[in-house]
């Protein structure tokens, strides 16, 4: 990584360099925003799960009422494909860091604004109402939230170390898991269960507006992506129309004009199941069996909050270690094997954590949360920007994971909590689940091309018989130790 600013004009197809300082400063917000995203993520879920039946809703018929619980955690995703169209298309035209911006600030006022709201007690049917409303401005906002983070970190890092350093947006992910985790594995411990129903829920809510602010602060001095500034379509930091762009490769590169005629869809669907998958197995693990472990197995709530902090500090390190295998074997080779591992562990560990035992619990969920959610998260988020062309990267990667979210992630639990239900409390359903969302990821690892290290700077979504290195990367590739003069590198 350079040292200075020095570098090729914007819209010149070259990266234009940033100083260490600029990665880092990229590396903690895109942190600091996934965090606070997966805070509010898991704050809401360990909420529904544990006490927002007794808030929000009639109480008269509990087991509604944790379906009921489990819908309103499902309907914030119902306004994130908005939001990731809404705010994926004005990064790609205005550029990363002011959209980023105004995501974070929307995410996190309506998160804290929950924490203010009255209860089913005070004011009844308008209590869920207005939860509804500010889940839906939450999800908004946090549409194109992670999708953001990820590009920007994708596209500061470099070329042969973006596995390991994009490996920190889910650590961010991961971070924010554990801060709400931990939040609520304190009160749990310190509030009797009248105390926490009535008042204590409210704590960790209003405690994210600290995060939300530290990082709106540290986003308003963050410099644009190079990836962003250097792409041959932005100029003036304003990306081109269609039209002007059309006209732009009537003289250019033949890349360019490829892009302009290449069939769309492939890539996006394919980006669409590795988020599926990935997505799937986080809704069933990090929030319904949290429910499950409480409302079903009878276990202390003590255990379902335990589990996942003591899971989340291990996954400080899966995480990067599965970043950096990406980087050493490629995005491809690590997929297949994770969402492989993940299929075979589904029933076997799902029988594991249902015996209530509580250390087969513990061992049951830390092995699946590990392989089958914090494995997967390492590596989606860069393998889909390099999946993705650089004219139209964050809006693809936000719809593609918002979209496949709300299928999955969105409703996976509520349908889970029915099924369940519906067998008394059987835990194949659950198992069942997991192994197809699973399949999912690993049937789109298998049909992707390998993407590890592409010029990002490629105007077209990638796809196999291509060149991972894109006409534009002469500098880069004699970094690599690559000949400077043979752009083709064909993909996998």
């Amino acid at each position: 990584m350079s040292t200075s600013d020095a570098g090729t004009s914007p819209g010149s197809g070259t990266i234009v360099e940033r100083t260490t300082k600029d990665l880092a400063r990229a590396a903690i917000s895109g942190w600091l925003g996934t965090a606070l995203e997966f805070m509010d993520f898991q704050l809401y879920s360990l909420a529904a799960a544990l006490v927002f039946k007794d808030v929000f809703f009639s109480t008269q018929n509990p087991s509604m009422a944790i379906v009921s619980a489990m819908a309103t955690y499902g309907v914030g995703y119902l306004s994130r494909p908005l939001g990731a169209w809404y705010f994926g298309r004005l990064g790609d035209r205005i550029g990363r860091t002011k959209v980023l911006y105004y995501t974070i600030a929307l995410m996190g006022l309506a998160t804290t604004l929950i924490g203010v709201l009255p209860t089913y007690g005070q004011v009844g049917i308008l209590a869920p109402i207005l939860l509804v409303v500010l889940r839906l401005a939450q999800g908004f906002g946090a549409g194109a939230e992670i999708a953001g983070s990820s590009v920007m970190l994708t596209e500061y890092a470099p070329r042969n170390r973006r596995g390991l350093i994009g490996s920190l947006v889910a650590i961010g992910t991961n971070s924010g898991t554990l801060f709400a985790s931990a939040l609520w594995g304190i009160l749990v411990v310190v509030l009797p269960n009248d105390a926490l129903i009535s008042w204590g829920w409210r704590i960790p809510f209003l405690a994210s507006a600290l995060i939300m602010l530290f990082a709106v602060w540290l986003r308003r001095n963050l410099k644009e992506s190079p990836v962003f500034e250097s792409r041959v379509d932005v100029v003036d930091g304003v990306a081109m129309s269609e039209q002007e762009f059309k006209e732009l490769a009537a003289h250019k590169e033949t890349v360019l004009a490829a892009a302009l005629h290449e069939k769309k869809g492939r890539a996006f669907f394919l980006g669409f199941f590795l988020r599926f998958g990935q997505a799937g197995n986080s809704g069933m693990i990090q929030t319904y069996l949290i429910s499950y472990i409480t409302a079903v197995l009878l276990l202390e709530k003590s255990v379902g909050t335990n589990v996942v902090i003591i899971s989340s500090i291990v996954g400080f390190a899966t995480i990067p270690i599965v970043g950096w295998l990406s980087d050493r074997f490629g995005r491809k080779t690590m997929y297949m094997i994770m969402s492989s591992i993940s299929v075979v562990l589904a029933f076997p560990m799902m029988y594991l954590l249902a015996t209530k035992s509580v250390p087969s619990v513990f061992a049951g969920y830390i092995i699946m949360h590990q392989a089958s959610v914090l494995a997967l998260a390492s590596l989606e988020n860069l393998t889909m920007a390099e999946l993705f062309g650089s004219r139209h990267r964050y809006t693809q990667i936000a719809l593609a994971k918002e979209l496949a979210a709300i299928l999955a992630t969105g409703i996976g639990p509520v349908i889970a909590a029915a099924w369940v239900s519906a067998t008394s409390g059987s835990w194949i359903p659950i198992a069942g689940m997991l192994a197809v969302f699973s399949l999912c990821s690993l049937g789109a690892s298998l049909l992707m091309p390998e993407v590890a290290g592409r010029d990002l700077t490629v105007v077209n979504d990638c796809k196999k018989g291509e060149s991972v290195i894109g006409p534009f990367a002469a500098r880069e590739r004699v970094a690599l130790g690559l000949p400077a003069e043979d752009p083709a590198v064909p993909v996998k």
